[in-house]
């Protein structure tokens, strides 16, 4: 996939449902594939009594990389040069999350066109609980 500056425009923005009602398998599946046994995410009554939160909750990376797919989803893995989020709050069993890319600006660059986004993610009460932004090469 290779979008050009023909395909894509500033202000343009793409929507995307990355899980709806986010279990706990997939939060403990994230653990064994990242190698994170940190017991807030896995260990209910370490989350509860030692650490005083209503439960267990997803990693950051984890809900990173789902948001990561509004984007590769649209430009493409081997378009990707940058990726950065901040985490805005936890994200719990059950939520729903949507994530939204923004084309902010195309920057002719000496490589080649570059576009970079704006990226958010919200559970379904629209509390953001990451925000980032991201570039990725175009094709002249």
């Amino acid at each position: 996939m290779s979008l050009s500056p023909d395909d894509i425009k500033v202000g343009e923005m793409r929507e995307s449902v990355l899980v709806d009602d986010l279990k706990r398998t997939r939060i403990v599946q994230y653990a064994g594939a990242s190698g994170d046994f940190n017991p807030l995410h896995t260990d209910e009554r370490f989350a509860v009594e030692a650490a005083g939160y209503p439960g267990v909750f997803a990693h950051g990376m984890l809900t990173m990389g789902m948001t990561g797919r509004v984007l590769t989803d649209w430009v493409g893995t081997e378009a990707l040069l940058r990726y950065g989020v901040r985490f805005k709050a936890q994200v719990w069993p059950g939520d729903t999350l949507t994530a939204t890319a923004t084309v902010e600006s195309i920057e002719d660059t000496p490589t080649g066109p570059v576009a970079h986004f704006t990226l958010r993610t919200v559970n379904q009460d629209g509390a953001e609980v990451v925000s980032g932004t991201a570039a990725a090469r175009l094709e002249p």
